[in-house]
């Protein structure tokens, strides 16, 4: 299943940019957004954008920087086809002939098209760097705000609960699932775990949290404290081990539930 991507918006002169990642690691910011400071046709705008041979030369190297499936003969074939009258891109077809991976293109009511920060701010240079600037520096606003999902902070607080993943994941596969399920069934077994976590340390399941919050992005540990997240770490091994002891689900969620009322009381009390 793939990963729900994490959004936010940054501000610029009074326009609204949208950003979201999947990875924490790579930042994909709004093209559109960016070109409707010059034009209520930002489709053409990134248009033009692209018939430069300055810009397909930059995003050519970028993609064969960053990514190994770049497909460089049709690469090769829009550097030299790029400057003059008859040429034009745009994303949709830069990505479909050349697995590009810096710039996205989605449908929808949140759609259009995004690029990789690196490129976003490129982008924003030829619009007018005097407008990058203002992007810049929001961009580092949202960076460094602790409260923001995509600040670092943040970004490190989340990766602890996944430092005992693998662990538990491992812990569920070989003691709870026999060899002759299908890979669904296999899949439905972790989710039914990772809500045991949930129901002892949050007392709801991702289903009841989406249900509850159908406004809100990504799913119930995207907006957990700092201190459940630290929790969190520890009950995904202790989880493994209850697991490896042949304790029943049932069993597990009520230790579960009292480590975590335990050690969050203790986090609270220092």
């Amino acid at each position: 299943m793939a990963k729900k991507p994490i959004k936010e918006t940054i501000h610029a002169k009074g326009v609204d940019i949208a950003i979201y990642t999947e990875d924490f690691q790579n930042e994909f910011i709004s093209l559109t957004d960016i070109a409707r400071y010059k034009s209520d046709e930002p489709k053409d705008v990134i248009k033009n954008w692209m018939r430069s041979k300055d810009t397909i030369e930059f995003l050519g190297l970028w993609e064969q920087l960053h990514n190994d499936k770049f497909k460089g003969v049709e690469f090769d074939s829009f550097r030299n086809q790029a400057g003059s009258n008859a040429f034009t891109l745009s994303p949709q077809k830069w990505i479909d002939s050349t697995n590009a991976i810096g710039i996205v293109s989605k449908s929808g009511r949140n759609g259009g098209t995004f690029a990789h920060s690196d490129i976003a701010f490129e982008f924003a240079s030829w619009i007018s760097a005097e407008f990058k600037l203002y992007i810049i520096k929001d961009y580092k606003r949202l960076k460094n705000d602790e409260s923001s999902r995509l600040s670092l902070g943040w970004n490190l607080n989340r990766e602890i609960s996944k430092l005992n993943y693998r662990i538990h994941t491992d812990a569920i596969k070989e003691n709870l699932i026999p060899p002759e399920l299908t890979p669904y069934q296999i899949s439905m077994t972790y989710a039914s775990e990772a809500d045991v976590l949930n129901v002892a340390l949050f007392g709801i399941t991702a289903k009841q949290w989406r249900e509850k919050n159908p406004d809100k992005n990504g799913n119930i540990r995207d907006y957990a404290t700092l201190n459940q997240l630290l929790v969190l770490a520890n009950m995904e091994s202790y989880n493994a081990i209850l697991i490896e002891q042949d304790k029943s689900q049932s069993e597990r969620l009520q230790l579960l539930n009292k480590l975590a009322i335990r050690q969050l009381e203790a986090i609270q009390k220092k």
